[in-house]
């Protein structure tokens, strides 16, 4: 089965970080661009970053940008977003998906997502 597996959400303070991670099943993700996607209640999915299959190229989205670092580790096929300062406004699912980076546009292997949630 085909698919990418969201994890490392949780409920944290303002102020603080949190890793997610986002692994692959059943195929190779350094094929890939990967990239984060978030959508709040009420509101329509968004993209939050993107990294190119080599890693050599990222894109932010300008609400996180100088707070999220996206990395990935081909050798382990995963894919990471390092959230620091994180504000109430980031409280979403995040996903993680197939991208076109230079777009922050998600097209496929969509994951189940995973839950933040930023309140003091």
């Amino acid at each position: 089965q085909l698919q990418l597996v969201e994890s490392g959400g949780g409920l944290v303070q303002p102020g603080e970080s949190l890793r997610l991670s986002c692994a692959a099943s059943g195929f190779i993700l350094d094929y890939y661009d990967i990239g984060w996607f978030r959508q709040a209640p009420g509101k329509e999915r968004e993209g939050v970053s993107c990294i190119s299959r080599d890693g050599e190229y990222t894109n932010y989205a300008h609400s996180v940008k100088g707070r999220f670092t996206i990395s990935r580790d081909n050798a382990k096929n995963a894919v990471y977003l390092q959230m620091t300062s994180l504000k109430p406004e980031d409280t979403a699912v995040y996903y993680c998906a197939a991208c076109v980076t230079a777009t922050l546009t998600g097209y496929h292997y969509w994951g189940q997502g995973t839950q933040v949630t930023v309140s003091s």
